[in-house]
């Protein structure tokens, strides 16, 4: 059987409210969303990749390092509904959602999350957990957890630390292991639309989790188990680590 086409779109906005432009930041030589669309590019999992963009300035920016974007509205309130514009003029059975400001993801982990997805028929969607380094915190409520259950399938993402070790006092070696859950999120076509349909849920606001409201309309999400090093950038001081880094090599 013939892999499916499979699009990575990377949504990509001017604003931002830590760190404004910061998908257009050039002290490296290049903006950080080309940044983004080089690493993506190396994925070979991926047909093709896009940008997403909501101001004519990114588009000009990427293709002027050989790269394709579209112009987007510019209302959408999340990546994913970015992502589903892109999806109603471009061809493909999964689409692929790629943070615009993680220069530095792993083209494996995009790759693994790809094939999770045409080996799970029952998933919908399929994303990223890894084990939480040792400088990170599971009490920590922005970086998000989830728990699985037997054959990686998501039973809940959560804000709170979960698993609850209950025994943790008393000095009691946990069986779960917590897991970060990673924002990169392959979805099937067909699906995208239906998701988007619906209204937020209970669950969906209560954590401010989007991806709460597929498993609350019953909906699975697979999730690939690997060690992930690479995060966004949120600050001017994470992206000057990140200059120091490129430079560095």
């Amino acid at each position: 059987m013939s892999r499916l086409r499979t699009v990575g779109v990377i949504p990509a906005r001017l604003a931002s409210s830590r760190f404004p432009e910061k998908v257009l930041a050039a002290e490296t030589g290049k903006a950080l969303v080309v940044h983004v669309l080089e690493q993506a590019r190396r994925a070979t999992q991926l047909d093709e990749v896009i940008v997403a963009a909501d101001h004519q300035r990114i588009v000009d920016v990427v293709e002027a390092a050989g790269g394709r974007a579209i112009l987007t509205r510019t209302d959408h309130p999340n990546g994913t509904s970015r992502l589903a514009e892109v999806a109603q003029s471009v061809h493909a059975e999964v689409f692929v959602n790629i943070q615009g400001d993680e220069p530095e993801i792993e083209p494996e982990t995009i790759d693994a999350t790809v094939r999770l997805l045409h080996a799970s028929p029952w998933a919908d969607v399929a994303t990223v957990a890894t084990p939480f380094a040792a400088d990170e915190s599971v009490d920590n409520p922005n970086l998000v957890k989830v728990v699985l259950g037997l054959g990686g399938r998501a039973l809940y993402f959560s804000r709170a630390p979960i698993p609850f070790h209950r025994d943790a006092a008393e000095g009691g070696r946990p069986r779960a292991t917590p897991l970060r859950h990673v924002g990169l999120y392959a979805y099937r076509c067909d699906f995208l639309q239906t998701f988007l349909g619906w209204p937020p849920s209970a669950l969906e606001e209560t954590e401010s989790l989007e991806q709460l409201r597929v498993l609350e309309h019953g909906h699975g999400i697979a999730v690939a188990v690997r060690v992930v090093t690479s995060q966004g950038i949120d600050t001017p001081s994470q992206y000057a680590d990140f200059v120091h880094r490129t430079r560095s090599r």
